[in-house]
């Protein structure tokens, strides 16, 4: 069985997904791959994994860095996990572009490359937006791009974690844009 969750953050609501044991998702409301992972059958419940998950997000909209992390469980291939996995080592107020996180794939694997676009598309697929900072890959150029939750959500996350932006910029095309005004 699976479960869900409200939480109503800062950026607007999300919603929070478990199956039983770990959190399986978190989307903000009307995001790009909104419940993708979520199966037709679930239940709106209160669980302890609801209640760590919370603690974690009120830290961190308390601009505080949270020192743990509830049980993930994100639903994805190999190559996505992979991808989470790098994303997860994404020090808080830091970034990395999808071209370095390519080059660590494409050294995990022994290749001479890895396309940045695979990587990108991994990326805007992460279930378990914020715990799993996929705010934190930003374009080679500086370009705040790709953001599933919609690109000023990723700018204020970044901010909030007080994250060097001076050489980043919002493009003004070929990116998600929030998708529900605030």
């Amino acid at each position: 069985m699976e479960y869900t969750h409200r939480y109503d953050s800062p950026l607007g609501g999300i919603t929070l997904a478990s199956d039983g044991e770990a959190l399986t998702g978190l989307w903000f409301d009307g995001q790009k791959h909104f419940q993708a992972t979520l199966g037709r059958e679930h239940e709106e419940n209160d669980l302890p994994i609801f209640e760590q998950a919370r603690r974690w997000l009120d830290l961190y909209f308390d601009e505080n860095a949270p020192d743990f992390t509830p049980p993930l469980k994100p639903s994805g291939t190999a190559f996505q996990k992979a991808v989470w996995e790098i994303l997860l080592s994404i020090p808080y107020g830091q970034t990395m572009t999808y071209g370095e996180i390519a080059a660590r794939i494409a050294a995990q694997k022994g290749l001479a490359r890895m396309s940045a676009q695979a990587v990108g598309g991994a990326v805007g697929h992460n279930p378990i937006s914020i715990l799993i900072p996929c705010h934190r890959v930003v374009g080679t150029n500086g370009s705040l791009t790709g953001y599933a939750g919609g690109i000023e959500r990723k700018e204020k996350l970044l901010r909030l974690e007080k994250a060097e932006l001076s050489k980043c910029f919002i493009p003004k095309r070929g990116t998600v844009r929030w998708l529900k005004a605030q």
